[in-house]
């Protein structure tokens, strides 16, 4: 197993997110899923001059972006958002994309459970044919209660890759998965052959080895269902406003690249605009805590 890392956890540059990886030997890049940002003739000459690869990207699905939505205009826009996505995990020599299928953020449905799961199987099988004929493959992924009502478990992930088709797979996220399954371990092993990406964070979204999750098992799980691809780091660390702050250096008191789309989205998932300081500890740390354990 190789490491890979997202991008989308803090508003910087690719470049300076290349410079920081390859200083810490990341083999790959999981880059967010925002395809109108990027050129990616310019993308492939910075990864080649830092030596880096694209693994796959992760879909940002935020605002209107929603394969189950009630309104048949935004279900069409979100395919074509994920086909923009998988489209430029293709162009960068990429193999995944890893889709959750409903608006992060969205806790309440718009139809009925039964018409909700007929939206989602045809928008991912219109995503799954067309991903097919790129060479790229989808991993399904369950997020928690919070983020989503809709896909949280890998066994609901794995109905639905059952449903699209034989190749459509599932990502695995440990942060999520601490928070949903009943025992994590079982889940990777039903899920088994079909999974294709596997994020990792501790269990306080801090990096691997910054909470309490047995990463010694979670590794041996892997090589037990003979996962041999790779581990893409996605901590997306707490911020601590209080006296009690264990990292006083963590919080950006001028971010200026963030944007307030970024800002929000961050927020969103419990952060917000972290330092540089910090980011590249958490890099360094995951990578630590990983390489270790794959000796």
């Amino acid at each position: 197993m190789e490491l890979a890392i997202h991008n989308w956890m803090r508003a910087e540059s690719l470049e300076h997110t290349l410079n920081r990886i390859s200083k810490f030997d990341y083999t790959y890049l999981e880059i967010q899923g925002a395809p109108e940002s990027y050129d990616a003739q310019k993308v492939n000459l910075q990864m080649d001059i830092y030596g880096i690869k694209c693994w796959g990207s992760v879909t940002l699905m935020l605002e209107e972006r929603n394969l189950l939505a009630k309104d048949p205009a935004q279900r069409k826009m979100s395919v074509q958002y994920v086909k923009d996505v998988a489209k430029m995990v293709s162009d960068l020599g990429g193999s995944v994309i890893s889709l959750v299928p409903a608006t992060v953020g969205k806790i309440i449905p718009d139809a009925t459970p039964e018409q909700e799961w007929e939206w989602a199987v045809e928008g991912v099988r219109e995503v799954y044919k067309y991903t097919e004929e790129l060479g790229v493959r989808i991993g399904i992924e369950p997020i928690n209660r919070f983020e989503t009502y809709f896909i949280n478990r890998g066994a609901q992930a794995l109905a639905l890759a059952e449903e699209v088709g034989p190749n459509c797979g599932v990502c695995l996220d440990t942060f999520h998965m601490n928070i949903e399954e009943v025992d994590m371990f079982e889940t990777m092993k039903k899920v088994g052959d079909r999974l294709v990406n596997f994020h990792v964070a501790d269990n306080n979204r801090m990096a691997p080895g910054m909470g309490h999750l047995n990463w010694k098992k979670i590794i041996h799980t892997l090589r037990e269902i003979n996962y041999d691809k790779v581990l893409s780091v996605e901590f997306c660390a707490p911020l601590d406003r209080t006296p009690a702050n264990p990292f006083p250096n963590s919080i950006e008191t001028d971010p200026k690249e963030l944007t307030a789309e970024q800002k929000k989205f961050l927020e969103d998932h419990g952060s917000s605009a972290i330092t540089d300081e910090f980011y590249t500890m958490l890099t360094k740390k995951s990578m630590d805590t990983l390489t270790e354990l794959l000796k």
